[in-house]
């Protein structure tokens, strides 16, 4: 069965709670999901569904010509079969379609499964971001790709 996409909106952040506390150790919180959907203009979420189940989601805010992705999570369970990549290529045709020239994004260091995604979607390594993780003070590799 095919992964399949559509806009994430308010109604859906009891599941993409579901997805942030299955998948971070530092996990959003509802408010902040809140916030996203009605505070945040710039703010854009996808969810990814397999049979109608939500499996993942990844957020990007688009400001202008950039999109800086703020969250990529896919549940544990469906992690290394693709569905991540689907996922990452939905989300640059949305920024693409928004008008995006460039996207950002920050990754744990130790998180090589995620860079070696990241790398196969043309995304570079930036800069280094010291003790970006609160719940133990990892820092964070900044990657970027140019989308035209």
């Amino acid at each position: 069965m095919s992964v399949t996409f559509s806009k994430a909106e308010l109604n859906d952040i009891p599941e993409l709670l579901k997805v942030e506390r299955a998948v971070f150790s530092s996990p959003w919180t509802a408010e902040a999901f809140l916030g996203e959907f009605t505070a945040n203009q710039y703010a854009y979420y996808i969810l990814a569904k397999l049979n109608d189940e939500v499996i993942g989601y990844a957020g990007i805010w688009l400001v202008l010509d950039e999109g800086h992705i703020t969250n990529v999570a896919i549940l544990p369970e469906y992690q290394g079969k693709g569905y991540g990549e689907a996922l990452m290529r939905e989300l640059i045709l949305v920024a693409k379609k928004f008008g995006a020239k460039h996207l950002t994004l920050e990754v744990r260091e130790s998180n090589q499964p995620a860079q070696s995604l990241y790398r196969k979607l043309k995304f570079q390594n930036g800069a280094l971001r010291k003790n970006y993780y609160p719940d133990n003070g990892e820092d964070a590799l900044v990657m970027w790709v140019d989308l035209t």
